[in-house]
């Protein structure tokens, strides 16, 4: 049984991913019924019926009150809290391979709440370690008509791009309003997106925008891009056409996103082992090892004895017996008291003749 393909979708805040979602799911119930999974936990309500919402695990406002945060701060918790039970839809998508050939996600209209927060990561690497995955940025062509805008979404999309690095689609939404030609005409033309820019009057933003446009020049070259309709339902049939040829460039490329992953694994287990030996070492010590190598290695000065007494008079190797040294150390004690007694005798003695002498001279 093949994996289910799946399809992230991304976009700027009102560029039309939730109606873009609802359309392709239609679009996609006669060749194979979608699963459809929604990450946005701030919606009201969707156009659809999805198999997974977040809205049903996690409570968005009740996040805001417990955790004291504002709005989007809730909305980043909500996808943390969701995240970390991702492991379980990862084997209901498993399960729901044998009926679903496409699982869609909705992603919240902050894009970078998903393409910047580490929930995002964790769910785009997840589902491409185990599925075919592909990325479709939404773009509203009505706001894109603006150098500028224009610009800042291809930026954004190319900043994307790299950091997946999985197959990637733009979409150009809402062609019913106004009809996407002229992106594609500035992706492919240079000199027609300067053409654009000649009524821009601020010199710098002129200049910064010419730069980043012949930096993307090769980005352009290979990028897969169509226009569609949410409303009308134009140009899905050219957008499932991209999408069956992006998954056929996942699987080519699969085998060197398997070896970016166990490389990303390797250096995670590598940072877990430094974090583990260093806690060790705070906890009982630094290791020290009790045969060390000296660096400029000679021969010393002064020999460092066995286990005897300190006595520098011992031969090497030999020990001294303790009952011998006592008796030396007793005869030596006598001999100098009896030196000292035989001293003071002597003195005495010479006192007294001294005294005997003097008395006979007096009589």
């Amino acid at each position: 049984m093949p994996n289910p393909a799946c399809i992230i979708v991304l976009g700027m805040a009102g560029a039309g991913k939730t109606s873009f979602v609802s359309k392709l799911i239609s679009k996609l119930q006669n060749t194979g019924k979608p699963y459809v999974i929604n990450l946005d936990p701030a919606c009201k309500e969707t156009p659809y019926s999805a198999n997974i919402d977040i809205r049903d695990t996690v409570n968005y406002k009740e996040v805001m009150k417990q955790y004291n945060l504002g709005p989007n701060g809730s909305i980043v918790t909500s996808l943390n809290l969701f995240t970390t039970k991702f492991g379980q839809v990862i084997e209901l998508i498993r399960k729901a391979s044998k009926e679903h050939s496409y699982v869609i996600f909705d992603t919240p209209g902050q894009i970078e709440v998903f393409t910047w927060s580490a929930s995002g990561s964790i769910i785009t690497e997840a589902l491409a370690s185990e599925f075919p995955t592909i990325i479709i940025y939404t773009v509203d062509t009505v706001r894109s008509v603006s150098p500028a805008t224009f610009m800042s979404n291809m930026l954004y999309a190319c900043s994307i791009l790299y950091k997946t690095k999985l197959p990637f689609i733009i979409v150009m939404n809402k062609i019913d309003v106004v009809e996407h030609n002229y992106a594609i005409e500035w992706m492919h033309d240079f000199m027609a997106f300067q053409d654009a820019l000649e009524n821009m009057e601020n010199d710098y933003t002129y200049s910064l925008i010419c730069s980043m446009s012949l930096a993307l020049d090769e980005f352009y070259s290979h990028l897969k891009c169509c226009g569609v309709s949410s409303v009308t339902g134009d140009g899905f049939d050219e957008c499932l056409k991209l999408v069956e040829t992006a998954v056929d460039e996942y699987e080519r490329y699969r085998l060197s996103h398997q070896l970016t992953m166990m490389e990303k694994e390797a250096q995670r287990e590598k940072l877990a082992k430094e974090q583990l030996e260093k806690a060790s070492k705070e906890t009982m010590g630094e290791l020290v090892s009790f045969t060390t190598t000296a660096d400029n290695p000679r021969i010393p000065d002064i020999y460092l004895k066995h286990a005897c007494n300190e006595s520098s008079e011992d031969e090497e190797g030999e020990e001294n017996d303790p009952k011998e040294d006592n008796e030396e150390k007793e005869a030596d004690s006598f001999r100098t008291f009896f030196e000292k007694h035989k001293m003071e005798k002597n003195r005495q003695s010479n006192n007294l003749k001294e005294s005997g002498h003097n008395t006979n001279k007096t009589d």
